[in-house]
């Protein structure tokens, strides 16, 4: 690199986007996301599970998400960067108000633009 190009993604970018889970910070996730950033959680209707696009719809997803599982945590494990994508690997664990307790093993594929996310793809293993 020359120097006057910045790379879209960096480990420290990714730790910076795990510390916002970590810490349950809806603004902050939702600040990693460029405008027409998208999220696709791996559960839901369609092959790809569902599709949250832009912030507001981002953050309609995750307000709820933390509200309803007061104890979630996200335990990040590795990290992969090649270019402007990037691979994250993590353990979830949270219980429900229900009462469920919910474990999953799970990687995020990022696409970068310039810092932000633009794509996050989220695959899971529910653990029984």
């Amino acid at each position: 690199m020359d120097g006057s190009t910045s790379p879209d993604v960096t480990l420290e970018r990714l730790h910076e986007i795990a510390d916002a889970f970590a810490r349950r910070d809806v603004d902050g996730i939702v600040n990693s996301f460029a405008e027409d950033g998208e999220f696709r959680n791996a559960k839901g209707p369609d092959y790809w599970g569902q599709s949250f696009k832009g912030k507001a719809a981002i953050r309609r997803y995750f307000e709820p998400l933390f509200a309803n599982t007061g104890d979630v945590k996200w335990n990040h494990t590795k990290e992969f960067i090649c270019g402007d994508r990037a691979v994250t690997e993590w353990h979830r664990t949270a219980t429900l108000h229900t009462g469920e307790r919910q474990e999953w093993l799970g990687c995020d594929l990022y696409t970068f633009r310039r810092g932000l996310i633009v794509m996050k793809d989220t695959y899971i293993k529910v653990v029984a």
